[in-house]
């Protein structure tokens, strides 16, 4: 879906966007190819040529920290099928006074938790972060990400970003996570069933209270479940978008890949 963008242009919008693919310049390639595009003038399409040249390059160069800055949030999507072998999902849990108690990351098929007081700091979230090229939240622009820049301010998030409590508002899912997940057939383990961010919370005080190693397998099972459902999610969310979009429909119509 990356190469079919064209909303990382100055001043083009889905409306433009839209123009051009309608005109059958649905890639970057066929945008190079195609001397003369209704609307553009001689000078608007040499300056997007160029914009258009610099982003293939970093494309092929796998630098999606270019794109972070290049596309809007809510265009950021679009980079999911290119990105998601290098896709972290994240989520956090926090205890009733608002400190961070759990940071979970899932990527390359394998859970993280870095846990407050044992494996949790500045050097192992960047070490952590450093390895990918993209993350995945469900709130994380209004939640995880704000409270992991509080508590650790020089930690830098220079991904592009995917935020899928918006997506699914934008697709018609109403809810939180559980309720997204249960809308799409996405299942947890019995164990943490009817599991809510209050019960983590009851199970964080547990384990620091009292040691309980039952109430930190709860949490650390539910925190997992967290992270690692969002995969399966964006999948479904990022097929729904590019339905949406009517890109493939018109590639179909236009006779190209």
């Amino acid at each position: 879906m990356i190469t079919s963008s064209f909303c990382l242009l100055p001043g083009v919008g889905l409306r433009t966007e839209q123009r051009f693919w309608s005109q059958g310049v649905s890639t970057w390639d066929h945008f190079l190819s195609t001397r003369d595009i209704g609307g553009l003038s001689t000078g608007r399409k040499a300056l997007f040529d160029g914009r258009i040249r610099e982003a293939q390059e970093r494309l092929e160069q796998q630098d999606s920290r270019y794109f972070a800055k290049t596309l809007a949030a809510r265009h950021q999507w679009r980079l999911y099928e290119w990105l998601r072998e290098r896709a972290l999902y994240l989520d956090i849990e926090t205890d009733s006074f608002g400190q961070i108690t759990v940071v979970g990351l899932y990527g390359r098929g394998r859970y993280t938790a870095l846990i407050k007081n044992e494996s949790l700091s500045l050097l192992r979230l960047r070490e952590e972060l450093s390895q990918y090229a993209l993350l995945v939240t469900f709130c994380g622009s209004t939640f995880d990400l704000p409270m992991l820049r509080a508590h650790f301010s020089d930690l830098a998030f220079d991904q592009p970003h995917i935020d899928l409590c918006g997506i699914g508002r934008q697709l018609g899912f109403r809810g939180g996570l559980k309720a997204i997940e249960r809308q799409t057939g996405i299942s947890r383990i019995p164990a943490i069933q009817g599991f809510s961010g209050d019960d983590a919370v009851r199970q964080w005080n547990r384990w620091r209270h009292q040691r309980d190693e039952g109430a930190r397998e709860l949490l650390l099972a539910y925190n997992e479940a967290d992270c690692v459902n969002l995969q399966p999610l964006a999948d479904a969310c990022y097929c729904r978008l590019v339905l949406a979009s009517g890109i493939e429909e018109i590639r179909t119509q236009h006779g190209r890949d």
